[in-house]
């Protein structure tokens, strides 16, 4: 009897930590997805319909292109859970495709930030090819799993963006920017979130760009207290997830015998590490995720883990926590995103609307006001390849990506 009663205690324990996983898990993952299906610009008759903020509640006016790129591969994501109709993912596809084809753009790279009303240039933002290149991921995402129409548009819009003008000759390097101002700007020279882009201008059907970028960007390799890995320069954690939220590297290799998924496992453990031995009581063997978000002095990009740079000099941290640092980690690191998740939903004032804001700093007592859209987005994909393989799975049966990873020789 004694037997039989600690038998249904464990079974009853772990049941209802399931319970209490899922009950979290889920709510994030629906509210997520809120926010790419209620914070974009819904007024059909205007010039941005479509188009999605870029941050919600403090800036109502600016969408960001990456933000519609993280929205438009919401749109399978809310239809397969039922939380919308197919016909309703279909028409906000369709209509936000249409609003694309009329965006200003310079060989088919948009500018970075629009107005959300009139789809226009704001505060004189850049080109950017990493957020075209999200756009596009996007793109391609929504036209495979809607056909029809919309993946016509979707690959027009895709056959239109001229990879080769926006690499520098010399370097075999993709520029970062174009401002008309004053021409292009920065290299991607250094490993980072922008592995999307070399097998986007690989596969492309009208301006392929080969394997010369690709296999061009430094690849550092070091460690911290772990396995040696490829790292990126500030070691921000979102630079090791964005590529993977579209493009499942598990168990592929290029002929430099580099396995992408793995990389970013050991780039997950780094980070989480680190946050370990750090002084701030933000952290905890619960609470961790360094990388590029908002703090209390200001949105900052220098957010990150060792190993970073060349000389462990470029990272930085004051105790703030990126809340999706963790949560996009979800498929190389289970156990302690899930953990983490858990502790988030436990902090006084960190959740609402839709879900977890962006972050905060314990050792300050601030909690950040704000929902950023790539935040989320990079939470909600995650969220769906770690459930089921939904974006992987989509994005899987793309020619175009697949004829970029062949030429790549990612396999």
């Amino acid at each position: 009897m004694k037997k039989f009663l600690i038998t249904i205690i464990i079974l009853f324990t772990v049941v209802n930590m399931f319970s209490s996983d899922n009950v979290y898990f889920n709510e994030e993952y629906r509210k997520s997805f809120d926010f790419f299906w209620e914070q974009a610009n819904t007024e059909k008759d205007t010039p941005g319909y479509g188009l999605v903020r870029d941050r919600y509640p403090s800036d109502p006016n600016t969408a960001s292109i990456a933000s519609t790129g993280f929205a438009l591969s919401a749109l399978p994501i809310g239809v397969e859970n039922g939380w919308i109709t197919y016909s309703q993912g279909y028409e906000r596809a369709l209509g936000t495709l249409e609003t694309i084809t009329g965006l200003e753009n310079i060989r088919g790279f948009y500018y970075h930030f629009l107005n959300i009303s009139d789809g226009k240039r704001i505060n004189k933002s850049e080109i950017s090819t990493i957020d075209t290149a999200i756009l596009i991921c996007g793109v391609l995402t929504a036209g495979e799993y809607f056909g029809g129409e919309i993946k016509e548009k979707a690959v027009k819009i895709y056959s239109d963006v001229n990879w080769k003008i926006f690499t520098d000759k010399l370097s075999n390097n993709f520029y970062m920017s174009l401002t008309p101002e004053k021409g292009f700007s920065g290299r991607w020279d250094f490993y980072g979130e922008q592995l999307m882009m070399y097998i986007l201008g690989a596969g492309s059907p009208t301006y392929p760009t080969g394997d010369k970028l690709y296999y061009s960007f430094k690849r550092n390799i070091r460690a911290y207290k772990g396995n040696e890995f490829i790292h990126s320069w500030f070691g921000s954690l979102f630079t090791y997830q964005y590529s993977h939220a579209w493009i499942d590297f598990r168990n592929k290799k290029d002929k430099l015998d580099v396995n992408w998924f793995q990389n970013s496992v050991y780039a997950s453990l780094a980070n989480y590490q680190y946050c370990q031995d750090l002084e701030y009581k933000s952290f905890s063997s619960q609470s961790w995720g360094l990388s590029a978000c908002d703090s209390p002095s200001g949105y900052n990009g220098f957010f990150g883990a060792l190993p970073a740079g060349y000389d462990d000099k470029t990272n930085f941290t004051d105790g703030t926590v990126a809340v999706s640092a963790a949560l996009g980690s979800v498929v190389f690191t289970p156990d302690k995103s899930l953990t983490a998740l858990n502790y988030f939903y436990t902090i006084d004032g960190l959740s609402g609307r839709y879900g977890l804001k962006n972050a905060f700093n314990s050792d300050k007592n601030w909690i950040a006001k704000d929902y950023i859209g790539i935040d989320k987005g990079i939470t909600l994909l995650m969220f769906a390849n770690y459930k089921n393989n939904l974006i992987w799975n989509i994005v899987s049966k793309i020619s175009y990506i697949n004829r970029g990873m062949e030429i790549l020789q990612i396999k």
